[in-house]
């Protein structure tokens, strides 16, 4: 709830600070006084937009600050979510610096406005005329007869599930697209894919092919050159290996004499192991030489094929290549698959649905029980506002659409006078019983969820006399779940509250200002005998104001 609200600098608020405690607190004041720009004040601390107007002192900076008690509203998860500290006395504060610029900071850790709104949601409510509007709403009807058959645990259940169901129907949208798409490929990369495995591509195959084809075609320089080869290594006279001989052997006859001499004549016994080696296969290189026109031809066609594939395939060499057959394996292996894969995700998809099902039957259930004692019991609470006559037609209708609260679809319709036609209610209802048919709504829901603090801003226009007092005790009677703050101009109501806070505007040095403050009793009867009879009081106003206090 509402512990405190600080003001500094903002429209006609110089600074003030004001404490709320439980119950049903009163705001009163004359028309003009400044009611609207608490309202203003905190629905700025609690994520309005804000320009510079709404300084008093543009030259200085504004700060609205509110205090919260939050330990009842199990807020911990959601604090949680948007990495904010926890405290269970919480303090939001709002800064506008003359600049323009705005910051806003919960527990001194800055945030955004979004996220201000979604805390703002959880803590306050401040109901206005316009909020009315809100009945003829689908989503908030919904929410009120959830509230009232305690169905919150069930559409946790339902949301958890219809979000894993819209995430496996994207999936299965983006698996069906991927699928045309790879069909439209299919027989072409199909074709591209055996064009290649037929082709059975080597990594290391082109450089070997193209050395093959380089000897092929230099078969008369490489005989040529081998014959000499051997002619310098094995002839009589001059050959390279009767020279080695006649070497080894003069180096022979005098290794004994020094261990110089023997290590040479060893070296040289090693070059002539190594020459005869050498010898040996070149003699093996020139036996096999040989031109054959066909394996030239065959060495040229594999290349020829190997260099059309990589050109076709904008690639240089067979390990791109080869790249490129793993690719086109996968897109066809992903087309032939494909059927699979979406049968598992449309079961996957109809399990899910099914489970889902069941919790909407519940939910549709729990819904159906709950709108005839719902119906009842805002009846009642409107006839004891004057609205005898009124009556609601609410059916629920399921559908085989899965919405996000459901599979219902609502019908939500009202009459206020007898034997009239249903309609719905924004068509059919004034905006005086719009707004006791909120406030009876609002009573249902602080009895049945877990509501916020509540801010009543003149939701007594257009009423008087009984109903006044009726809407004071509905009030009354909501504060014993929350608190309720009630901006109003009605004594009747006034004088139910537990605190009573007075707007009023003052001059300081020449400038108009606007300020709060709690009234004492004496200070409560003054303010209802004035509200009573006007600035002029009189003693049969004074005694019907304590009157309306006991």
């Amino acid at each position: 709830m509402l512990t405190q609200l600080s003001i500094n600098n903002y429209a006609l608020i110089d600074s003030l600070s004001i404490d709320f405690s439980t119950g049903l607190s009163i705001i009163t004041g004359e028309t003009g006084a400044g009611k609207s720009i608490l309202l203003g004040a905190l629905g700025l601390v609690l994520g309005n937009r804000a320009d510079l107007s709404s300084l008093k002192d543009t030259s200085q900076k504004c700060i609205v600050e509110a205090k919260m008690a939050i330990a009842n509203y199990n807020l911990e998860d959601f604090f949680n979510e948007v990495d904010l500290d926890y405290e269970a006395e919480t303090i939001i504060r709002r800064e506008i610096l003359p600049s323009g610029k705005s910051r806003a900071f919960v527990n001194d850790t800055p945030v955004t406005l979004s996220v201000l709104n979604e805390l703002k949601n959880q803590l306050i409510d401040v109901h206005s005329q316009h909020q009315t509007m809100e009945l003829s709403d689908n989503a908030f009807q919904f929410s009120v007869i959830d509230a009232f058959a305690k169905n919150q645990p069930k559409l946790d259940s339902y949301k958890r599930g219809f979000l894993q169901l819209q995430q496996l129907e994207k999936e299965l949208k983006e698996l069906e697209q991927i699928q045309k798409e790879a069909n439209q490929q299919y027989d072409y990369n199909l074709h591209l894919f055996n064009e290649l495995e037929e082709a059975n591509i080597k990594v290391d195959e082109q450089e070997d092919l193209e050395e093959r084809l380089e000897k092929l075609n230099n078969i008369e320089d490489i005989k040529t050159n081998l014959s000499e080869a051997l002619e310098i290594s094995v002839n009589e006279e001059i050959g390279v290996q009767n020279l080695l001989n006649t070497l080894e052997n003069r180096l022979s006859k005098i290794a004994t004499f020094s261990k110089e001499y023997q290590q040479i004549a060893e070296r040289i016994t090693s070059v002539k192991i190594e020459i005869d080696d050498i010898v040996a296969e070149l003699e093996d290189a020139s036996e096999n030489v040989d031109f054959n026109p066909s394996e030239a031809e065959e060495i040229n066609d594999r290349l020829q094929l190997i260099y059309n594939l990589q050109k076709k395939h904008y690639v240089n060499s067979n390990e791109e290549l080869l790249v490129v057959y793993e690719q086109l394996s996968e897109k066809v292996q992903q087309v032939e698959s494909a059927e699979d894969t979406i049968n598992k995700k449309k079961q996957e998809i109809h399990s899910v649905s099914e489970k889902l099902d069941k919790v909407a039957d519940l939910i549709t259930k729990s819904r159906k029980t709950a709108i005839p004692k719902l119906t009842k019991e805002l009846e009642n609470l409107l006839a004891d506002l004057g609205m005898k006559n009124a009556r609601f037609s609410i059916h629920i209708k399921q559908t085989i659409i899965y919405f996000s609260n459901g599979k219902d679809k609502l019908e939500f319709l009202f009459s206020a006078n007898k034997g009239g036609n249903f309609g719905e209610l924004k068509k059919v209802a004034s905006g005086g019983e719009l707004s006791r048919i909120m406030l009876s709504v609002k009573k249902v829901l602080s009895e049945n969820m877990q509501l916020p603090t509540i801010i009543f801003d003149e939701i007594d226009t257009g009423v008087s006399g009984e109903v006044s007092n009726k809407i004071a005790a509905i009030m009354k009677q909501m504060s014993n779940h929350m608190q309720v703050i009630a901006i109003t101009h009605l004594p009747q109501i006034a004088a139910k509250g537990n605190n009573h806070y007075k707007v009023f505007k003052e001059e300081v040095k020449g400038i108009t200002t606007t300020n709060l403050k709690q009234l004492s009793n004496d200070e409560r009867i003054v303010e209802i005998a004035e509200m009573l009879s006007g600035k002029d009081i009189s003693e049969s106003a004074l005694t019907h104001a304590k009157e309306l206090l006991n």
